[in-house]
């Protein structure tokens, strides 16, 4: 096992590094494993081979692999849709990183609980860039008003930047402009770091339009 995980990294990471390269030299692009459908050992067997960053959908899936893997100093991303009832489970795993933060809904409530634990999270503002029912997020047209919104009202929530879902469909166009204007939102925010774009079957389209963070699932655990 060590053996393919260890290939697929390395074959990941010199498609992410030729795709950056192709586009800005300067740039540095974090690989985020998806590890939803992998097990708590092929997880230590990456970590072995040097991914450190790892991210769930399930706030009990992430529950239950952090506590078996806490000998190991992973840095924990979750990505899913975060439901309320959640939020007092995952701030207690203190994650290095919420990248679906869909609503000023769950921006208020996370904020009324990590005012109460004195707490910080850092967190991503997710935007619905396809216009797709199926996905969560804020719509790219108040995603700006959403973001500055947050920024003021919610002082224990540090917004690093923006995550988005490429358009689900075969159209290379669609995908890219969706890609697009979450990049042209990212520009418009002062001190923004993160642009979270890209998944295994069109990172190499997202770090084009200026993604530096890819989150890959079945590329890696294949």
């Amino acid at each position: 096992m060590q053996a393919r995980l260890n290939q697929n990294l390395l074959e990941a990471i010199e498609r992410i590094e030729k795709a950056r390269i192709a586009v800005d030299r300067r740039r540095i692009v974090q690989l985020v494993a998806v590890s939803k459908y992998s097990t708590q050992e092929e997880i230590a067997t990456l970590y072995a081979c040097g991914q450190r960053a790892f991210g769930e959908n399930k706030v009990q899936d992430l529950q239950q692999k952090a506590s078996a893997l806490e000998a190991l100093p992973l840095e924990w991303h979750f990505i899913g849709s975060l439901q309320s009832n959640k939020i007092n489970a995952l701030l207690q795993l203190k994650p290095y990183l919420l990248q679906s933060l869909h609503s000023l809904e769950l921006a208020q409530a996370l904020q009324s609980r990590l005012e109460r634990e004195n707490q910080q999270l850092n967190a991503l503002l997710q935007v619905n860039s396809a216009k797709e029912v199926s996905k969560s997020g804020f719509m790219p047209e108040v995603a700006l008003e959403a973001y500055a919104r947050i920024k003021g009202e919610c002082k224990n929530i540090k917004l690093c930047g923006l995550m988005s879902i490429g358009a689900h469909t075969e159209d290379k166009a669609l995908v890219q402009k969706s890609f697009e204007l979450t990049q042209n939102l990212f520009s418009q925010i002062k001190g923004a770091e993160v642009l979270s774009m890209g998944m295994s079957g069109d990172f190499e389209l997202a770090i084009a339009c200026g993604s530096n963070c890819v989150r890959l699932g079945s590329t890696l655990f294949k």
